[in-house]
């Protein structure tokens, strides 16, 4: 058979892409064989009705009301290539098989890239984080870090301002790689957060905890949390298929019609954007779903069920 829509990538924008398809009676095909990018993360939050559920437990959750569907397939296996054109796709499985979708939609998410500095890797998820909405409040009334980097320089002053609603105690790293224009140094001195220039040496572990970021003079700065927004880049499976990225790396898409360079290949999640949390990736989802399945219905050679 040829699914109307394939999608790579299982978690809330694929999963949520799959369930708005379903619900349209689209045959869809779900592949989700990749690593999960939130695998450290004990707890989603923000997600309403499922604020603090495990990550494992809403991924369970969705494929079990997907099984309620009969045109919504999933396969726990990965996609090694895809050729062919809008109509016409071919996805050569890693199982071994090869099949056919009319659309494409791109849910893989984005892969981080750890910091080269001892003991990032092994608190990353843990005690190193991305995202205030997402580990703020279970981490309010501790000692904050924020971590720097020359690609998240314009974000400092607003980075570190939205902080003090959480916490009084902030401290920003620059690791000796930003330089903090006076403006933003006044800024910070005025909301009594400390700024800390300094090339850092390693970031101090008790556990699984974080217990302090180390300074290359030797100055230990005891602190609870660390929040740091590494570089990250697309899957290789993205990158072969040649889709086009804006400046920061993320898949360019239409606004309200969130379709790639390549015709009939769309995108959604946090591939496409530095916005990133569940319930706005299976927003989105939602979104592609609806725009596929319009391009669909458009689609003269699309099989008409009634």
């Amino acid at each position: 058979m040829t699914y109307d829509v394939l999608i790579i990538g299982g978690g809330p924008a694929g999963l949520s892409a799959a369930l708005a398809l379903g619900r349209a009676r689209r045959a869809v095909l779900l592949v989700d064989g990749g690593p999960r990018r939130n695998a450290a993360a004990t707890h989603v939050h923000n997600f309403l009705t499922r604020d603090g559920t495990p990550p494992a437990e809403l991924r369970a959750a969705a494929r079990a009301q997907l099984a309620a569907y009969p045109t919504v397939e999933l396969r726990d296996t990965a996609v090694h290539a895809i050729t062919g054109a809008i109509g016409g796709f071919r996805a050569t499985l890693a199982d071994g098989t090869d099949i056919d979708a009319r659309r494409v939609l791109l849910a893989t998410g984005m892969i981080d890239q750890p910091l080269p500095l001892p003991g990032f890797r092994e608190l990353w998820g843990h005690a190193i984080v991305q995202c205030p909405y997402c580990h703020g409040y279970e981490a309010r009334d501790q000692r904050w870090g924020y971590l720097v980097l020359p690609a998240t320089a314009a974000h400092l002053v607003p980075f570190a301002l939205q902080a003090r609603a959480w916490t009084a105690d902030v401290a920003v790293f620059t690791a000796g790689a930003v330089d903090v224009p006076d403006a933003a140094r006044a800024a910070l001195a005025g909301a009594d957060i400390a700024l800390r220039t300094a090339p850092i040496a390693r970031l101090i572990a008790d556990g699984s905890a974080l217990a302090g970021v180390e300074l290359v003079d030797g100055t230990a700065v005891a602190r609870d949390i660390l929040f740091a927004h590494p570089p990250q880049q697309q899957v290789a499976l993205v990158r072969a298929l040649g889709v086009g990225l804006d400046d920061d790396g993320y898949v360019k898409v239409e606004p309200l019609r969130p379709e790639t360079s390549v015709p009939g290949v769309y995108a959604a999640g946090d591939l496409t954007t530095r916005a990133q949390a569940a319930i706005l990736a299976a927003g989105a989802g939602m979104q592609a779903a609806a725009a596929i399945n319009v391009s669909l219905a458009l689609d003269p050679t699309a099989p008409r069920r009634a």
